[in-house]
This record gives structure tokens, C-alpha cells and sequence, in this order.
């Protein structure tokens, strides 16, 4: 059972307007990665469905994370299908994050109030995606639409809740720009774990680049 409900973890990911996505087989290396990420001042966390037994890492994970980032809401991401995702809201997932825009997901989120995040690339898959309960739509990938695309959203539509990921990296110019265009917050993977920084397992530099990385949010923010 999800820890928070949609409201809370929808204002959780608004206010730090970051998501780090991450995935790994070994749990040990996982709980690092989130507590590093937590104690950078990240709220929302998504990990992602891209290997054999995830789910069982996942579950794993929640329960730590539940003792050890008490306000932190964990989500998965990766997710195609309704049933993939009513087994990790069963293992406590508190949101659902897809690639693409499965219709049939947003029911089986909807009635246990958690957000079901779907990847869209069109204006109309995002409008269908918002009738059918989504309040938070993933733009994606992002560096293909840009923040133009945002932008260009916003006008017509200026309630839309939008997550970019693919695209977004680590730095001042890049944030800023996706913020003034109009984004509700990013999801951010490979720019915010560089590989080799997990094999020297410097969990420092990881929690010091989300505090630099949401500093250069709020900065956007304040900005507009």
C-alpha cells in the first residue's frame, strides 16, 4: 500500500521539481543511491522496472526506505502495463511512471489514488492522458520535443502538470531553461549517476549534485 496519497506526493514532486531515476540489481548499492539522493533534499524517487526480479529489489527498498527517508515517496517507472503495475502498488508503490500512454493503467492507479505518469509526445496523448485522471504527464523524451514543446503546451492548456525526462541534465542553464518554459519537474537518470561514480560508490558527490540541482530549481522558479 502506497505511504502517501496522490495529493502529497504530486506537492513533494512540485516543490523539490526533481525525480532521480535509477535502477540496480543490488539492493545494498540502490538503498546508497537513495539515501544520497534523500539527503540532498530529494522527496520523490522513481525506480525503474528494467531488470530481472526488480520488483523484489523494489520491495526490498520500501521497506528501507519507509525506516530510512521517512518522507521520501518511492515510485517505480518503466512501467507498459496495468498488471506490472499493480504489482509494485501492491509492494508499496506511491506512483507509476511509463515510457508511453497505456490507458488502461490509469484505473487500476486511479483507484488507489496513486499518480499514473505517462510518457506522451503529442499535445493530444497528453490531453487524453488528463481525461482519463492523469494530473502529472511525462513529456517524453525530452530532448527530442524540447522545451519549446512545453512552452507551446502551456498557452492553450496552462493546467497542465508536466514531468520532462530524457534531455534534462545537471546544470544551471539546462533546469532553468526547462522551468521557464513551464515544467511542473524533471526526472533526471544517467546525468544525475554517472557510471563510474557509482562503481567508486561516491555516494558524496550524488548528494551534492541534487542540492546543486535543486538550488538551480528553486533559482528557475523564483526567476519567473
Amino acid at each position: 500500500m502506497a505511504k502517501f496519497d496522490k495529493i502529497a506526493v504530486l506537492k513533494k514532486m512540485g516543490e523539490t521539481g526533481m525525480v532521480p531515476v535509477f535502477y540496480h540489481h543490488d539492493i545494498e548499492k540502490a538503498k546508497q543511491v537513495v539515501k544520497a539522493c534523500y539527503n540532498g533534499g530529494v522527496r520523490a524517487f522513481e525506480f525503474t522496472n528494467r531488470g530481472d526480479f526488480a520488483h523484489e529489489v523494489f520491495g526490498e527498498l520500501v521497506k528501507w526506505a519507509d525506516k530510512e527517508c521517512p518522507e521520501l515517496a518511492l515510485g517505480v517507472g518503466t512501467i507498459v502495463d496495468p498488471a506490472t503495475a499493480s504489482l509494485y502498488i501492491q509492494l508499496g508503490a506511491n506512483f507509476v511512471v511509463g515510457p508511453l500512454f497505456n490507458p488502461d493503467i490509469a484505473p487500476v492507479c486511479n483507484r488507489r489514488l496513486i499518480p499514473y505518469c505517462p510518457g506522451c509526445g503529442t499535445v493530444s496523448e497528453i490531453g487524453k492522458a488528463q481525461e482519463l485522471g492523469c494530473d502529472l504527464v511525462k513529456l517524453f523524451p525530452g530532448d527530442v520535443l524540447g522545451p519549446k514543446m512545453i512552452k507551446g503546451l502551456m498557452s492553450p492548456c496552462p493546467w497542465s502538470k508536466i514531468m520532462v525526462t530524457g534531455g534534462v541534465t545537471p546544470t544551471r542553464d539546462n533546469l532553468v531553461e526547462w522551468f521557464k518554459a513551464g515544467a511542473y519537474c524533471v526526472g533526471m537518470g544517467s546525468k544525475l549517476f554517472p557510471k563510474e561514480t557509482i562503481v567508486r560508490e561516491d555516494w558524496t558527490y550524488i548528494t551534492t549534485l541534487c542540492k546543486d540541482c535543486l538550488s538551480y530549481i528553486q533559482e528557475a522558479k523564483t526567476s519567473q
